[in-house]
């Protein structure tokens, strides 16, 4: 018998089922086809990548859980989750493990209304098509969003893990700084973040870590192949700690050399831009207004061209391929900002006209007065 690998207790497992299945009875759904990864790690502990093939994790009601996966996640399930119900559906030309889903909410007594979560990287397009086929006499509803309203406020033993994650980040930044010089290679620098970030415990981030030197440093993907610095170059990076799953992620252009007029420019605009969005971040305020503080502070100093349309994201436990989570930092966002939630800000200005960047980017907790950064890393 395999030993159990849990990153939390059955008590807070059975809290977090709890709430899910209060939500579903609030919108009446006798039960919920869960798709996503995060969805599962949440509720149970399941902790694989084997999302990138048709699994669904299938909530009743009443509570009763059942997985549908692959062999290969037979025995992950085993050890990182709290699912005791775990079937196998076989490959094949003509596998359509859609149907044997529908076979499951049948033999569990079947269903009128079902939510599902639509909208993930654990449910392409085909699989999808293959599930409306399957469930055609049940209604339907999109829940894409249920959980994940559930998972961004963070009990306080996920903080720990968040704190964690941030001490990673910060190891990695400055294992970047000190390596960041005149000829040095960008193959070296990332070698040594993420190796700072595993030997402290942690893990991959949830996609890759991005940096780019000279014209690339105006890039916001991660992009392939490696330089090395110039005598004065622009180096950005973006990367997360990651912990458990749980990310903390920063960003900065650091400057190799003589800065240019612009770079200092922007750096005084990205200050107070960072200033303002931490002050809008408030609870009880919509986090709409982080957004608005940034490109207000921006559009003033007449940058607007230079900037993007959000400035960041909720982060929690993710998975490959984006460590990004729900809701997002843009105009208008009406989701009110509570206390234990967790956001990345990042203040980024890219000037393509003279191929300078600069930015700046942390993971800010909001408490009960205000949001403070969980970074200890110099600005």
């Amino acid at each position: 018998m395999l030993e159990k690998q849990l990153h939390f207790s059955q008590e807070e497992f059975s809290a977090r089922q709890g709430r899910t299945l209060q939500m579903m009875q609030k919108y009446g759904l006798d039960g919920l086809l869960i798709f996503s990864q995060e969805s599962m790690f949440y509720l149970t502990g399941y902790d694989t990548f084997g999302y990138v093939f048709f699994q669904c994790l299938y909530l009743r009601g009443d509570g009763r859980m059942t997985l549908l996966t692959r062999a290969p996640d037979l025995r992950q399930a085993q050890m990182t989750s709290v699912i005791e119900d775990i079937r196998i559906w076989k490959d094949g030309p003509n596998a359509n493990p859609a149907d044997e889903l529908r076979a499951i909410v049948d033999e569990q007594g079947g269903a009128n209304r079902l939510g599902v979560e639509w909208e993930t990287y654990g449910l392409t397009a085909g699989n999808g098509q293959r599930v409306a086929a399957a469930f055609a006499r049940i209604t339907l509803e999109d829940a894409s969003q249920l959980i994940s309203k559930l998972r961004v406020i963070k009990s306080d033993s996920e903080l720990k893990y968040v704190f964690r994650a941030a001490e990673l980040a910060d190891a990695g930044l400055a294992a970047a700084v000190n390596l960041a010089k005149p000829a040095a290679f960008e193959g070296d620098i990332l070698a040594a973040m993420q190796g700072a970030i595993f030997r402290g415990g942690g893990d991959y981030s949830g996609n890759e870590f991005i940096i780019g030197s000279g014209q690339r440093a105006l890039l916001c993907r991660s992009f392939s192949g490696r330089r090395h610095l110039a005598e004065n170059d622009q180096l950005t990076l973006e990367f997360a700690g990651a912990y458990r799953h749980y990310h903390a992620a920063l960003m900065r252009t650091l400057i190799i050399g003589k800065p240019e007029p612009q770079h200092t420019a922007m750096y005084a605009v990205c200050k107070e831009a960072r200033a303002r969005g931490i002050e809008a971040l408030h609870p009880g305020e919509p986090i709409g207004k982080v957004f608005d503080a940034y490109a207000e502070v921006v559009d003033k100093a007449g940058m607007k061209r230079h900037r993007f349309n959000a400035t960041g994201y909720s982060l929690g436990a993710k998975f490959a391929p984006s460590w990004m989570d729900w809701p997002m930092f843009y105009h208008g966002n009406p989701v009110i900002a509570q206390p234990n939630m967790v956001f990345f800000l990042h203040i980024i200005l890219m000037d393509s006209d003279v191929g300078v960047a600069m930015s700046t980017g942390e993971t800010l907790l909001v408490t009960d007065s205000g949001a403070r950064s969980l970074s200890s890393a110099p600005r």
